[in-house]
C-alpha cells in the first residue's frame, strides 16, 4: 500500500485540481444535448465544484447508438482475451498513476475521509480491475456428455450494452464491481454515476480511452435517475442493468425490464445489517473495534454497514464502554485532513434524513451510549443507541448514517429470531468464541454475507449480495459476477457419420 500523504499535500492538490463537467461519449468529452446543468458541490464546505453535464433521453439514445456500434461491429468484444486482458491492465495502471488526484476527487465530491479514499476506495478499484482483467484468459467454456454422433459445446457470450447505474457511496469502487466483469466479458457499456458524485466516474472514462479501450465501449451519461436512469432502464437496445442502490429505485429497474425488452437486471439493494455478538466471544476488545469499524466506516454510508447491534445482555454494558474507548478515535472533520475518519454526509438532503433518526431516539425516550450531536454543516457525530426495540424504525429502516442502534438478547433462538427480523438480507457478522454456535448462526441468518469474528465483505474472490429486498438476479464481484454479463449458448454440431440422404429421410 502506498504512503498517504499529508492534509496540506491533500489540499494542494484540491486547488490545483481539473474537475471534468461533460458526458464522456464515444470517446470523447461532449456536453448534454440540451445544453443544461446541474451543479455538484463539495458536501463539506458547500463550495461549488462543477456544473455537470445534465443529460436526458436524447443522451441515452445517442450513447446506447454509440454502445451498440462498438458491440455490433466487435472492436472490443472480437478482441482476444489477451488483447481485452491487456487493456484493462493497462487501464488499472493508469488509475493507480492518478491514484492520489482520484482519491482527492472523490473526497471533495463525496465528503468521504481521505484516509478511506487513500487507503481503501483507489486501491481496491485499482485491484478489482486488475482482478477481472486477469481472468479473463482463464476461464474455459465446457462441452456437453451427448455421445459420440454430435459435439456439444456451451460457451459464454457477452451479453451486449449493459446500462451500470452506480450510487453516490462508493463512486470508484462500485464502478469498478460494475465495469470490470462487464468489459472483460466484452461487453459495452452506459455508466450513469449517481448526480451527488459524478467526478471521477467520468475522469475513469478519460483514463480507459487512454489505455486503449475503444471509443464507444465505455460511455458515461450524466445526470438525473428520472431524466437518465429510467431511459436506460426501458431503452430497447439496453440489454442489461447492473444496478447498486436503494430498493425503492431497485424495484423501478424490475418494472423498466418488464416494460421494455425483458433486460437482464442484476440489484445489490439496501441492507439492514446485524452483528450478533455472544456472550463467549473471546476478545471484546476485538469485537468492539470490528463493530465501531463496521458501523462508521464511511460515515455508515454503507449498503453493509453494521446497523444492529444485537448483544446477548450480560455482556452489553461491558461492550459498550470498550465500543466507545474505539469511538475516540474516529474523529469528525475536514475530510481532506487523514487525521479524520467521519466526514460530511453526502448532500443536506441526506443529512435530514439521518438527522430524523436522532430525532426519533429523542421521541422514544431512548439512551445515546456515546455520540449523538451534528456538528456545523453537514456532519454527525458516531452514535450509539441503547434500548432499541424491534418496534423502533432504527431497528428497521436503513439509516444509511453514523447510527448504531443496540439490541439486547437471552439465549441463541432469540439472537437468531432478531438477526432476521428485517426485510433485508444483505449481510451479518456473528461473534462467538464457540464453532459449533458460529456455523449455526452463519447457517440460520438470512443473508448473502456473514462474517464470523469480524466485519467485512469478503475479498474480489468471494460475491457480494443479498437476500429478499437486498439482491436480485446475481452477485458483484468474483467469478459469478461474470455470470451477469454473459449469455450461455449451446452449440450442437452433428458429427454421425449418415449421409446427407439418410438425413433427408
Amino acid at each position: 500500500m502506498h504512503e498517504p500523504l499529508t492534509a496540506a499535500e491533500y489540499r494542494a492538490i484540491a486547488s490545483e485540481i481539473s474537475l471534468p463537467s461533460n458526458a464522456f461519449v464515444d470517446g470523447s468529452f461532449r456536453p448534454a444535448n440540451a445544453g443544461k446543468t446541474f451543479t455538484t458541490t463539495n458536501p463539506a464546505t458547500g463550495e461549488i465544484l462543477a456544473e455537470v453535464a445534465a443529460c436526458d433521453a436524447r443522451d441515452v439514445d445517442y450513447a446506447v447508438a454509440k454502445a451498440k456500434d462498438a458491440f455490433d461491429d466487435g472492436r472490443w468484444r472480437l478482441q482476444s482475451p489477451g488483447e481485452r486482458k491487456a487493456a484493462l491492465l493497462k487501464f488499472a495502471k493508469l488509475l493507480e498513476e492518478n491514484r492520489h488526484e482520484l482519491a482527492v476527487m472523490e473526497s471533495l465530491d463525496s465528503g468521504k475521509p481521505i484516509r478511506e479514499c487513500q487507503s481503501v476506495d483507489i486501491p481496491d478499484t485499482i485491484h478489482t480491475i486488475r482482478w477481472h482483467a486477469e481472468l479473463i484468459d482463464k476461464l474455459y467454456d465446457n462441452t456437453a456428455p451427448v455421445g459420440s454422433n454430435a459435439l456439444t459445446l456451451v460457451v459464454r457470450e457477452p451479453v451486449g450494452v449493459v446500462g451500470c447505474v452506480l450510487p453516490w457511496n462508493f463512486p470508484l469502487l462500485m464502478l469498478a464491481w460494475k465495469i470490470g466483469p462487464a468489459l472483460a466479458a466484452g461487453c459495452s457499456v452506459i455508466v450513469k454515476p449517481a448526480q451527488e458524485t459524478s467526478l471521477t466516474t467520468l475522469r475513469a472514462a478519460e483514463l480507459a480511452c487512454e489505455a486503449g479501450i475503444p471509443a464507444g465501449v465505455f460511455n458515461v451519461v450524466t445526470g438525473s435517475g428520472k431524466d437518465v436512469g429510467e431511459p436506460i432502464g426501458m431503452h430497447m437496445d439496453v440489454d442489461m442493468v447492473a444496478f447498486t442502490g436503494s430498493t425503492p429505485t431497485g424495484r423501478r429497474f424490475l418494472r423498466y425490464a418488464a416494460d421494455s425488452n425483458l433486460k437482464r437486471v442484476v440489484l445489490e439493494c439496501g441492507g439492514k445489517n446485524p452483528a450478533v455478538v455472544l456472550e463467549d466471544a473471546e476478545d471484546l476488545d476485538l469485537v468492539a473495534e470490528q463493530v465501531v469499524n463496521g458501523a462508521f466506516w464511511n460515515m455508515g454510508e454503507n449498503c453493509s454497514a453494521t446497523s444492529r447491534l444485537i448483544v446477548q445482555s450480560s455482556i452489553k454494558d461491558e461492550l459498550l464502554e470498550r465500543i466507545g474507548a474505539y469511538m475516540r478515535d474516529w474523529k469528525t472533520g475536514d475530510p481532506l485532513d487523514p487525521e479524520n475518519r467521519i466526514g460530511a454526509l453526502v448532500s443536506k438532503n441526506h443529512f435530514e434524513k439521518v438527522k430524523s433518526f436522532l430525532d426519533d431516539v429523542k421521541t422514544e425516550n431512548l439512551s445515546v451510549a456515546h455520540g449523538g450531536d451534528t456538528q456545523k454543516g453537514i456532519f454527525i457525530e458516531p452514535t450509539v443507541v441503547e434500548g432499541v426495540t424491534p418496534a423502533s424504525r432504527l431497528f428497521k429502516e436503513e439509516i444509511f448514517g453514523p447510527i448504531l442502534s443496540v439490541t439486547t438478547f437471552e439465549d441463541l433462538s432469540e439472537a437468531i429470531a432478531l438477526a432476521n427480523d428485517t426485510n433485508y438480507g444483505l449481510t451479518a457478522s456473528v461473534y462467538t468464541g464457540s464453532l459449533r454456535k458460529a456455523i449455526r448462526l452463519s447457517r440460520e441468518i438470512r443473508a448473502g454475507v456473514v462474517t464470523v469474528n469480524c466485519f467485512g465483505e469478503g475479498d474480489a474472490t468471494t460475491p457480494f449480495g443479498g437476500y429478499r429486498e437486498s439482491g436480485f438476479g446475481g452477485r458483484d464481484k468474483s467469478v459469478f459476477a461474470h455470470d451477469n454479463y454473459c449469455e450461455l449458448k449451446t452449440i450442437w454440431i452433428d458429427v454421425s457419420d449418415r449421409s446427407v440422404d439418410e438425413t433427408i429421410r
